[in-house]
């Protein structure tokens, strides 16, 4: 099975190096020096790491037979592609691989269906589920712990608390409804305003 690990960005200075947009929470596996990856377009590779470091905060890697500047900046977007085998699994249980999470059930904690995990977006600040409702519409889960409580690879489910407004709009009139004061007093509760 193949897993888009890196992401070449621009060229860091005139021998070759690149810097890499890192897709992995193993890098020091999946990036060390001697691996060979697969590129997406394929005409760019398959690239063998040659050296990597770390500079301001940031992973640089150097490719064999890419030893200049010109070369290293045509590899800029170039998508780095391991080959990992099905059955492995990340050494910590709260981690899991893409292929693991597709086309997972996404269900509310009451069980009513929201749809099924087609795509997993990595931004740099979180990954995202792009979830197919059943109607055809899309909607985008963050994937963090406040939102989604759980993963279950057995059952093929994920289960999802979603704030207000987050999966139906109509969840926000429901939810801001449910906000008012209890007495009906027409008294603020907590934390709102006067």
């Amino acid at each position: 099975m193949q897993l888009v690990v890196a992401r070449i960005g621009r060229a860091h200075g005139i021998k070759g190096e690149v810097t890499v947009e890192v897709r992995t929470d193993e890098p020091e596996l999946r990036l060390a020096p001697g691996a060979v990856l697969a590129t997406e377009p394929a005409g760019a590779g398959p690239l063998t790491i040659d050296t990597g470091r770390v500079h301001s905060g940031r992973l640089l890697l150097r490719f064999e037979g890419v030893r200049d500047r010109t070369a290293a900046e045509a590899l800029r977007n170039t998508l780095l592609i391991a080959e990992v085998d099905p059955d492995e699994l990340p050494e910590d249980p709260e981690e899991f691989y893409d292929h693991q999470l597709m086309d997972l059930d996404v269900v509310l904690t009451d069980g009513t269906v929201v749809g099924r995990i087609s795509e997993i977006t990595h931004l740099p600040s979180q990954d995202l589920f792009i979830v197919e409702r059943p109607d055809g519409s899309e909607v985008m889960i963050p994937f963090v712990e406040e939102i989604v409580t759980e993963i279950d690879l057995e059952e093929q489910r994920a289960v999802v608390v979603p704030p207000p407004g987050l999966i139906d709009e109509s969840q926000a009139v429901i939810a801001s409804s449910r906000g008012e004061d209890e007495e009906g007093d027409g008294e603020p509760g907590p934390g709102k305003d006067a």
